[in-house]
């Protein structure tokens, strides 16, 4: 999916063409989200996470990839 322009996909999530390619990052950063929820689903804890990415983000910031990935996959299994 080739993003032509940057949309806000949350609170702090954003895909924008001129960073990482047009992939989901937490904006402000070149964060993956796809990155957290690496981990997320390998079970790390989330200050963990916050802290191996330097505390550029936080707890609220990956609850919110988490929800937009949750629902996402509601979304696309409802159909």
């Amino acid at each position: 999916m080739r993003i032509r322009k940057r949309v806000k996909l949350g609170k702090h999530i954003v895909a924008d063409p001129e960073i990482c390619h047009g992939q989901p990052t937490f904006e402000g950063t070149r964060i993956m989200v796809k990155s957290v929820l690496y981990y997320v689903a390998q079970g790390k804890n989330w200050n963990w996470i916050a802290k191996t990415y330097d505390g550029r983000i936080g707890r609220h910031e990956i609850g919110e990839a988490v929800g937009l990935a949750s629902n996402a996959l509601i979304e696309k299994t409802a159909k």
